[in-house]
């Protein structure tokens, strides 16, 4: 006979307890985290301004029934939308990340930490509005900064060392985690309703990757994010009415997350939680492209300006050789048709192309209009990745983390060019001098695109001030976005 099950409910697994305690009682006052969260804020704001000028991305805005407006509720940068804090949340995240443009952390698992803003900011906001309505201190934009920094940390941290995507998961998982635990505290839930409230994280049903690869590349790639921010306000909430948790949710023999989800292995860890990922985070400044790539991308435009010198033209190559890491070959390495921009934002060969014949690479081109130039498919099939070792050792090296790409152009006639590598992006902390006057830029230019020149300068008066941004009411940060 079979032993009976025992049915003594047992203290929380230990990770649900560790990103509760962390959330609860971590002090964040350093400078360095601090102000690259503030950069991180009107960087990933502004990727979101940019979207908005997509109508793939604004036919999915606003309020699931049209006309609602919720008195107190969060309100939507760069819109008139005024909404509860699930659907602002599912607002503000999806055009964070429709673009492919906003902050990344590789590991043994990737993401989009800043993915977690569309949570945080709808519910500080909603709440900070439903506090003046009741003669109570609004929260300041410090505790958004907070809440970033901790939800960076909480993603980042299970990242280093556990691949949700080689089961099949897909890394959003993670934000509806971190975002789960940081808005639970937002909104004031004791330690065990917000223990209760992450095991929830873990209970419910997980997004497949197959939405992010080849033959299935589509759209959801960029919701799924927002989709999981917003599932994480919910679950926050639901833990407010003292809603049960499932406490051995990772740990329970045959129907925890390990045993049906992982393989059966618990997960690993390489640091205590703190304000590392944060501070290390990578940020897209110069090209929306899947992070992989970024530095591929760098020496292709490097390259473009080596064809123009010695009056060479795409038409004039032969092969392309892209040495690389065992990430961008398992992610972005895409032969044959590209079927729409997700696709192409995820083709490494494309996102060389375009800059090899036109010198720029821009969300733009991702479109039909300019995918359809015969050249880019020509090119494309020129190109094999080859993996470096090395490459893909520094990848992972927590001392290092570069993603490395290198590209050697060979020509009709057998010349060739050496071979250009570029190891550190542009937004990699080891070029933050360079990168952060490029951020700030990047945001300027994409204020322009939603707002008349008064309300752009309201906006930067305040956003490249660290002290002021700190201290202003997250409702007052918030108007200046409103349209």
């Amino acid at each position: 006979m079979s032993a009976p099950i025992s049915n003594v409910r047992p203290d929380p697994d230990s990770v649900l307890a560790d990103i509760v305690d962390y959330v609860r009682d971590y002090r964040i006052d350093g400078a360095l985290a601090l102000e690259t969260a503030r950069h991180c804020l009107i960087d990933t704001l502004g990727c979101g301004l940019e979207a908005l000028t997509y109508p793939a991305c604004t036919k999915l805005m606003g309020p699931i029934v049209p006309g609602t407006i919720v008195p107190n509720g969060a309100k939507v940068p760069g819109t008139s939308f005024q909404l509860d804090p699930v659907q602002a949340a599912f607002n503000i995240g999806a055009m964070i990340r429709w673009l492919d443009f906003n902050d990344t952390w590789l590991a043994a698992e990737w993401g989009h930490p800043s993915d977690n803003l569309g949570g945080i900011l709808a519910t500080a906001d909603w709440l900070s509005r439903s506090a003046i309505a009741a003669g109570k201190a609004p929260l300041a934009m410090k505790d958004v900064l907070i809440a970033m920094i901790k939800a960076h940390e909480i993603q980042g941290c299970i990242a280093l060392e556990n691949s949700f995507n080689k089961v099949g998961l897909d890394h959003v998982l993670l934000v509806k985690l971190a975002s789960t635990a940081v808005v639970g505290q937002l909104i004031g839930l004791t330690r065990d309703e917000l223990i209760n409230a992450v095991s929830q994280a873990f209970v419910d049903g997980h997004a497949l990757r197959t939405y992010r690869h080849a033959p299935n590349t589509g759209s959801r790639k960029s919701w799924a994010a927002g989709d999981a921010t917003s599932r994480a306000v919910r679950l926050a909430l639901i833990a407010k009415t003292g809603e049960m948790g499932y406490p051995s949710v990772l740990t329970a023999k045959t129907w925890g997350f390990y045993d049906v989800l992982f393989k059966g292995n618990a997960f690993q860890f390489q640091r205590p939680y703190g304000s590392y990922v944060m501070e290390n985070v990578l940020f897209k400044i110069s090209f929306p492209a899947e992070f992989h790539a970024q530095t591929a991308v760098e020496a292709a435009m490097k390259l473009h300006a080596q064809l123009n010198a010695a009056g060479r033209s795409a038409d004039d190559i032969s092969k392309i050789t892209i040495r690389t890491h065992e990430a961008a070959i398992r992610i972005i390495d895409k032969k044959g048709p590209l079927n729409n921009p997700a696709d192409r934002d995820h083709c490494i060969q494309y996102m060389i192309a375009v800059p090899l014949i036109h010198g720029r690479l821009t969300a733009a081109d991702y479109e039909d209009s300019i995918a359809q130039d015969p050249r880019i498919d020509v090119l494309r099939a020129k190109m094999e990745c080859v993996e470096d070792p090395q490459f893909t050792q520094d990848y992972h090296d927590p001392e290092k983390r570069s993603i490395a790409n290198a590209l050697t152009v060979e020509f009709n006639d057998g010349s060739s060019f050496d071979e250009v590598i570029v190891e550190y992006p542009i937004g990699h902390k080891r070029r933050r001098e360079d990168g952060i006057p490029l951020l700030v830029e990047k945001f300027k230019t994409n204020l322009a695109r939603r707002f008349p020149v008064k309300q752009q300068l309201a906006i930067l008066d305040v956003s490249l001030d660290q002290a002021r941004v700190e201290a202003m009411p997250v409702n007052e940060y918030v108007d200046l976005y409103v349209i």
